[in-house]
């Protein structure tokens, strides 16, 4: 995250002057001075990112990893999702909020690396969780017979992608630097100056290209793909109950990361618009009224971080079981079927399902004995009856388990 101006800029602008009293002026006055009542409300607003951020992703956590029903490939990828984000609130936000305001640095050349080198890392960690979601549901729905990633590939998966969002950090981390001046301290990224590039801008566009248009665009292709196999059309052959169940569990997975996309893409889309505007319209971004435009903007971009929870809890029967289960202490919150929603271990899950075959054979094979006993003098037809009713028996107890089965791999 760059400061609200580039210090570099305005100190090898104005060096070049011999007006010593311009340089005091465009260098080291402090000129983004806000009201203490201004300051008060930006607080407030900012301190509700940090607090709704961090317990709500922490609670996606904890409902993902105490629950080994809910580990499952894409639950994998929202948990690292949950994990960008809560870490990104925390060490981040109140960090922008104080430097925005104040346009002074006070945490140290450590802190300047850090604070400019990890948001790039955690967005880009978050937004390629994302896309791996997009590409496992595609994958799950446009080519169900390929076999899916394991939990163990899952895990790879995502150590990749935080090797690469650390590398793609990396020169944010290695260029930042601290700067003090004869009134305050600025913490700012001391770009190479090159004659055949710009360094500054080139990293700049690539970024924008790399954590935000180019993973939108995948995910875009990805979800219209699906959304038209499961809205727009009718999958021949299977008409039957299980089929609809689940279709209709496979909508509701997608319709959820579809609106966990849809808001990172606008809550973020101001942002990347507001820094390559700067890095090619410099002088625009002078006025002053700009750092409340850069406040506002940098405000509902950190906002992305607190609204995945509630759209989980929204949209996500599960999910909204285990926030009741987590809040179950507050008297505004219901009680809920924590029990029934399948928040239970594989083990339980299934015993259950071995019993309820056990019940369902054992009803099947009652009813087909009683209707051999009515016919005891046709015995030929008796060992054909009893061969089809065999099959009949077989073919209902296997499309019992593979009912069971499949629902217990919907996510």
């Amino acid at each position: 995250m760059d400061p609200l101006f580039n210090s570099t800029d305005l100190l090898n602008s104005t060096t070049s002057s011999n007006d010593t009293n311009k340089l005091n002026r465009t260098v080291y006055s402090n000129q983004f001075v806000q009201p203490v009542w201004r300051i008060v409300l930006w607080a407030i607003a900012y301190s509700s990112i940090v607090i709704v951020s961090v317990v709500g992703n922490v609670t996606v956590i904890w409902i993902i990893m105490a629950h080994k029903r809910m580990r499952t490939v894409t639950n994998y990828f929202l948990l690292n999702l949950a994990f960008a984000e809560a870490s990104m609130s925390a060490f981040n936000t109140v960090i922008n909020f104080t430097y925005a305001v104040h346009n002074e640095w006070y945490f140290g050349l450590i802190y300047c690396r850090f604070h400019n080198f990890f948001p790039i890392a955690a967005v880009f960690a978050s937004i390629y969780s994302m896309t791996a979601i997009a590409l496992d549901r595609y994958m799950a729905i446009i080519h169900p017979l390929q076999q899916r990633m394991s939990s163990t590939e899952t895990k790879v998966v995502v150590g990749v992608i935080w090797v690469l969002a650390l590398l793609l950090a990396f020169p944010q981390y290695f260029y930042s630097n601290t700067e003090m001046l004869p009134d305050r301290v600025v913490c700012y990224i001391d770009w190479p100056e090159y004659t055949l590039c710009d360094l500054k801008k080139i990293y700049s566009v690539c970024v924008a290209i790399l954590i935000y248009f180019l993973p939108l665009l995948v995910m875009g292709c990805a979800y219209l793909v699906v959304g038209l196999t499961l809205w727009a059309s009718e999958i021949p052959g299977d008409s039957s109950d299980r089929y609809k169940e689940q279709l209709t569990a496979k909508r509701k997975v997608v319709k959820m990361m579809i609106v966990v996309v849809c808001t990172f893409a606008i809550c973020w889309l101001p942002y990347h618009v507001y820094f390559l505007l700067q890095q090619f319209f410099p002088d625009m971004f002078e006025k002053w009224f700009i750092q409340q435009v850069y406040l506002g903007i940098m405000w509902l971009a950190m906002s992305s971080t607190m609204y995945n929870p509630i759209i989980y809890c929204c949209l996500n029967d599960r999910f909204r079981a285990g926030f009741k289960q987590a809040f179950r202490f507050c008297p505004c919150i219901p009680q809920g079927s924590y029990e029934g929603l399948e928040l239970k271990s594989t083990r339980y899950l299934q015993t259950q399902t071995s019993v309820y075959k056990a019940s369902r054979m054992e009803t099947t094979v009652s009813t087909v004995l009683q209707a051999i006993g009515a016919r005891p003098h046709s015995s030929s037809l008796d060992l054909t009856s009893n061969g089809s009713s065999s099959r009949s028996v077989s073919k209902t107890v296997s499309e019992t388990s593979s009912f069971y089965s499949s629902n217990n791999l919907q996510e």
